[in-house]
């Protein structure tokens, strides 16, 4: 990604103040220290080669030689590195103060450096072939206390998530989404498989036994007011323990067969039952007018005022009684949350396909972030860069390195005394 598509913004902004280091900064006053003492020592001692004169001695010329060239070299190499943050003796020489001014580009380039050499795939999976991701994750879940403190956070997070969403909203949402799903969905083959389950399961048979006995309380239960309807629909000239003796055997004879179908699990009327029911799966199925009277049913129930109020309500009380579960550290869902987690930990750590797996998706995944943000992330290095104060960001750089770099001048004066006394000593022995 070249520097010219990035957008710098035209305000500097200081860099953080937690990089300031005191004794990184000491470090380095006292290298600067060492290595201007060197160049005056070199420079002392060729004052003194110049006051002493060749009269002193052959040896004069050597001392003198080689304090010439290691101030040379100190001085090159003091000019080369103060050269790299500002310019030297703030005299505008061009080429100087390199960072301060290709401050951008460089962070362009480190962006561009670090994406075409760190953020690429073939760095990722090499890496993470010799990284256990499934056991690194397993050992973490499986730290003591980690599953219900990752429960307790998972908890807190998902409830600071329905606190940004607008009740309004999502409560529309929902009815609409559940309004819509339950329109588009045919009743007929539903209502036909829950029926054809109920049947196989012989369930149909132990729901008509429970409505006969219920019919039969029932019936007893009201006795008496069966008893005056029948009077009150008999002829008046109809005497009352003939109403009475008419009631009794009525009442007898159904209470008889209302016992008798319940008791006998092969009764002609259970039969006749199980079969009606089974006529009615098939229709359900396969004749168009019974799936249009289901369907007709059902559109009516959904537009009815109690369902509509239902389905708004799903969002506030599914919302309520999740807040309420996860603020509540004892609650079923933290503790079924918590029991996962462990469950996960257990299965990275000794299940060899589930750890195969992982270790897989991880490297697919891995990859595909590499891929796809590689880009973005040495942007963000480009941009951040960009947007550091120029002298502050001189100074940190400074800061970092500089201590390491007045070793250069310090083997500058080094080297350059030792040059000067080698090429001296040639000069000499070839003269």
């Amino acid at each position: 990604m070249s520097s010219s598509s990035r957008v710098h913004p035209s305000v500097s902004v200081p860099l953080t103040s937690s990089l300031d280091d005191p004794e990184r900064a000491e470090g380095l006053r006292r290298m600067k220290r060492l290595a201007t003492a060197l160049f005056l020592a070199a420079a002392a001692v060729f004052l003194g080669c110049v006051l002493l004169g060749e009269q002193a001695g052959a040896w004069v010329g050597y001392v003198r030689a080689t304090a010439e060239a290691s101030m040379v070299g100190a001085l090159a190499d003091w000019f080369a590195v103060t050269a790299l943050f500002r310019h030297p003796l703030r005299i505008p020489i061009p080429h100087t103060a390199i960072i301060p001014r290709k401050k951008d580009q460089i962070g362009a380039s480190l962006g561009a450096f670090v994406q075409e050499n760190f953020l690429t795939r073939a760095v990722v999976d090499e890496k993470l072939a010799t990284v256990d991701v499934p056991g690194r994750l397993g050992t973490f879940l499986a730290a003591p206390g980690r599953a219900e403190r990752l429960a307790g956070d998972a908890a807190v997070a998902l409830s600071g998530v329905t606190d940004l969403l607008r009740d309004d909203d999502v409560q529309d949402a929902v009815a609409g989404l559940v309004d819509r799903k339950l329109h588009e969905t045919p009743a007929a083959p539903v209502l036909a498989r829950v029926i054809e389950l109920v049947v196989d399961g012989d369930r149909h048979q132990e729901v008509l036994s429970a409505a006969l006995r219920y019919l039969a309380r029932f019936l007893q239960d009201n006795r008496v007011v069966f008893r005056a309807q029948l009077g009150d629909a008999s002829p008046a000239w109809v005497p009352d323990w003939v109403d009475d003796r008419v009631f009794d055997r009525v009442f007898a004879g159904v209470q008889s067969f209302l016992d008798e179908v319940g008791d006998d699990r092969h009764h002609e009327l259970r039969r006749v039952y199980d079969a009606r029911l089974r006529a009615y799966v098939h229709a359900l199925r396969t004749d168009p007018d019974t799936a249009a009277r289901v369907e007709a049913f059902k559109k009516e129930l959904l537009e009815h005022p109690a369902v509509r109020t239902w389905s708004s309500s799903l969002w506030t009380n599914a919302k309520t009684a999740f807040l309420a579960a996860a603020a509540d550290p004892d609650s079923e869902l933290r503790a079924r949350v918590a029991e996962l987690i462990r469950d996960a930990a257990r299965l990275l750590q000794t299940d060899p396909r589930v750890r195969e797996r992982v270790q897989r998706q991880s490297v697919r995944v891995a990859g595909y972030l590499v891929e796809r943000f590689s880009g973005d992330l040495a942007d963000v290095v480009g941009t951040t860069v960009a947007r550091w104060d120029t002298e502050e960001t001189s100074r940190r750089i400074e800061l970092q390195v500089g201590r390491d770099l007045q070793f250069i001048r310090i083997n500058g004066t080094v080297v350059g005394g030792l040059a000067g006394l080698v090429i001296y000593t040639v000069a000499q022995l070839l003269g």
